[in-house]
């Protein structure tokens, strides 16, 4: 999934920890070969070569595919398109241009938007299949698939092998189960934005924390500063500065969210996380003097810590 996983957890002795572990990195490596779009042979770019020059038949999916996209699909429609894990075309020509510093050939960009569209994506829940009603559409699973993967290391861990106190981190999606022991919560911190900027640090437990910016990942194209962070309904990549963090029940919410919340405009965002069961966020956006400006949601300060 073009990042790191790491695995945090208390257990009874070192063999039961080794065996945890390694079972729990297990289930993100074979979710890597389900969902990964950056492997030819995953399940996710067979499902979109099968549909790479018509419109075939449905095609039927293993179970974690099928509710990722179910997920995907569900917050796409709630989010009227600022997710939408359609966007896999538009995604292949920015990563050329951030290498390039390139904008992408208009011609060629206006035929990988017209491949965008959640609504074309076909779920039939009874029979478990997937039809992708565009021939030529590429499936990105880079805004979900790490949170589902996070949820389902925990779950090998609980269910397993009885380890609750524990914690999965990809890169900037995290997944707490029950905090450590003694310990009321697990201490995260969220990156500053701005020099000037004290870093947050949030208390969790059994919680997921995503936090999505251009920090990192960006390119400037003729002065102008592009995120890394795409919108699904123009196919660009977003400007300004801006960090988002988005605490939920799972990493599959909070890390899809924080798509959604980046891309929407504040107040509708804000709207879309007040309806979200056990969600909240916290939006950091730089000003024209680069001064950082916050905007928390009504349930961010009962997960915002003091240390």
């Amino acid at each position: 999934m073009g990042t790191t996983f790491r695995v945090v957890l208390y257990a009874p002795d070192a063999a039961t920890a080794k065996a945890a572990a390694d079972a729990a990195f297990a289930r993100v490596a074979a979710l890597d070969e389900c969902m990964s779009d950056y492997k030819p042979t995953s399940e996710l770019m067979q499902l979109c070569k099968a549909f790479a020059t018509e419109v075939g038949e449905p095609r039927k999916v293993s179970a974690d595919l099928f509710l990722v996209l179910s997920r995907a699909g569900d917050l796409s429609k709630r989010s009227e398109g600022a997710f939408d894990a359609t966007v896999g075309p538009v995604v292949q020509l920015w990563r050329h241009a951030r290498r390039t510093q390139e904008l992408p050939d208009p011609k060629e960009f206006a035929a990988a938007r017209a491949k965008v569209g959640y609504e074309k994506v076909r779920l039939d829940p009874a029979k478990q299949t997937v039809q992708l009603a565009t021939p030529g559409m590429q499936l990105d699973l880079g805004g979900i698939a790490k949170g589902y993967a996070a949820d389902e290391a925990l779950k090998v861990l609980k269910e397993k092998f009885g380890i609750a106190s524990a914690l999965v981190a990809a890169a900037g999606d995290i997944a707490c189960g029950d905090p450590p022991p003694g310990k009321d919560h697990w201490a995260v911190d969220i990156a500053p934005i701005a020099k000037s900027q004290r870093p947050r640090t949030l208390h969790l437990a059994n919680a997921a924390v995503s936090t999505s910016g251009d920090l990192e990942q960006f390119v400037v194209i003729n002065g102008v500063r592009y995120s890394h962070v795409l919108d699904p309904r123009t196919g660009l990549g977003l400007t300004g500065r801006r960090s988002v963090t988005v605490v939920a029940p799972n990493g599959t919410t909070a890390d899809s969210m924080t798509k959604a919340v980046s891309v929407l405009p504040p107040e509708r965002a804000l709207e879309l996380v007040e309806a979200t069961p056990g969600a909240a966020a916290y939006v950091v956006v730089l000003d024209a003097d680069e001064k950082p400006v916050a905007t928390a949601s009504k349930r961010f300060p009962k997960f915002a810590g003091t240390e």
